[in-house]
């Protein structure tokens, strides 16, 4: 018989093994399975926003299902995540646990959230979300942003081990490059494309990297900020433009393919990119030759927020306590959180598997991503930004746009500067 028809018949008698199992348990709800302990048929189900550990993450569900008897469907939507989840409760059929971003908390979380106050996580995370005094956000990892290099790369051209400590301004950043094209890398930089690459991650910076945030913020709502003459935003761009003038893929601007800029980093083709440790996965895609590792972006302002990363807890569950789905299952997805941050096979596969970086003091696995080692050292030192989590739905999406125009040469700064002003003044404020 041929392995397709043996595959076909084994899929026809497992099936028909779940549903005599199903039959024999009382089977399960589709909004999240009717409850209950060990063994007795519990199905919940899960919505994954982070798509590099889909895979990851239904493996490590298998392994819960092997232990508890509580079976765990695990989701994932390439819609945005407010979007996806609107679908989800418009057909009256949401998620039992959903992964978010942190803003979604303070709306989605708020309305649809069960409180989490009392699990036994929250005394082991200084990144849990309360909204109006319960704990809703249960936080998955901390992710924080800067400036990529790989070591070897620079080792290669300048023939000494590369220290990040020694860039600390723009100058030393670009002083660095010129060594670097004079060595024969003829472009050590690479520039990512995407909105969520420029909005959300680099010219959100702007926001985070000063005293009081939220004020800059009502400040931009309210047209009171000229950012052409805002220290922090030109800052950043001086920065920025340099990344563009050495940048190994400058002929296609922002439409640079992902894959071709990870792949410069992971083989050692350029020496710095902009960007966060959830990048690992995919430098890992290629011939890797690392060790790649993160700083901060190097600006010639030198303030507060000088060598540091900007970061924080990174994508959080909150556990749907509407009326759609059932007591029982909520006490489900608790205990599933409960177990991801405490069991061992939880913290190996945050830290190990996954390689992310864990929110949770008791895990001491060692993140195997040499970026999430790298992040860790400055969470450890308290080197990190926050991050600004309260961004309207449309701000990467459009002010991307804007972003991707100055990559290309489209506008100057000060058309960026003022698109930027207008987005905001224009734009209702976020409730959080």
């Amino acid at each position: 018989m041929k392995k397709s028809n043996i595959k076909k018949l084994l899929a026809v008698v497992m099936t028909f093994a779940m549903i005599i199992a199903l039959a024999a348990c009382g089977g399960g709800s589709s909004s999240g399975g009717s409850g209950g302990g060990k063994g007795d048929g519990t199905s919940i189900t899960l919505f994954n926003s982070k798509n590099e550990i889909q895979e990851n993450f239904v493996d490590l569900c298998k392994v819960y299902e092997e232990q508890t008897g509580v079976h765990v469907e695990v989701y994932y939507s390439q819609d945005t995540v407010s979007a996806h989840l609107a679908t989800k409760y418009a057909s009256k059929a949401p998620y039992t646990i959903n992964m978010v971003d942190a803003k979604d908390i303070y709306s989605l979380g708020k309305q649809y959230g069960a409180d989490m106050t009392d699990a036994a996580w929250v005394g082991d995370t200084d990144y849990a979300i309360t909204v109006d005094g319960k704990v809703l956000g249960f936080p998955t990892c901390i992710e924080c942003r800067g400036i990529l290099y790989n070591s070897a790369a620079i080792k290669n051209a300048l023939g000494a081990d590369f220290d990040p400590a020694s860039i600390k301004t723009l100058d030393d950043f670009k002083a660095c490059l010129d060594k670097l094209v004079a060595a024969g890398m003829d472009a050590p930089t690479a520039v990512l494309g995407p909105d969520w690459s420029l909005a959300a991650h680099y010219l959100q910076q702007v926001y985070e990297e000063r005293e009081d945030p939220e004020a800059f913020i009502q400040s931009l709502y309210k047209g009171e900020v000229d950012l052409m003459k805002d220290a922090k935003f030109n800052a950043l761009m001086d920065t920025f433009d340099v990344l563009k003038e050495y940048n190994m893929f400058k002929a296609q601007g922002s439409n640079a393919e992902d894959e071709l800029v990870h792949q410069a980093m992971s083989e050692g083709k350029d020496a710095f990119q902009f960007g966060g440790c959830w990048e690992w996965n995919d430098l890992l895609t290629y011939d890797y030759n690392g060790p790649v590792g993160i700083m901060p972006v190097p600006q010639n302002l030198q303030d507060d927020y000088t060598g540091k990363l900007v970061g924080g807890g990174s994508k959080y569950f909150y556990v749907d306590g509407s009326e759609y789905i059932s007591e029982a299952d909520q006490e489900a997805g608790k205990a599933f959180l409960e177990w991801l941050a405490s069991s061992d096979e939880g913290k190996e596969f945050v830290s190990g598997t996954c390689g992310m970086v864990s929110p949770f003091k008791s895990n001491t696995v060692e993140c195997t991503n040499d970026i999430g080692k790298a992040v860790k050292t400055y969470v450890d030192a308290g080197m990190t930004v926050p991050n600004y989590d309260y961004d309207p739905d449309d701000h990467y999406s459009k002010l991307g746009l804007e972003m991707k125009k100055y990559l290309d040469g489209a506008c100057t700064r000060e058309e960026l500067a003022a698109a930027i002003q207008n987005y905001w003044s224009s734009t209702t404020p976020v409730e959080h």
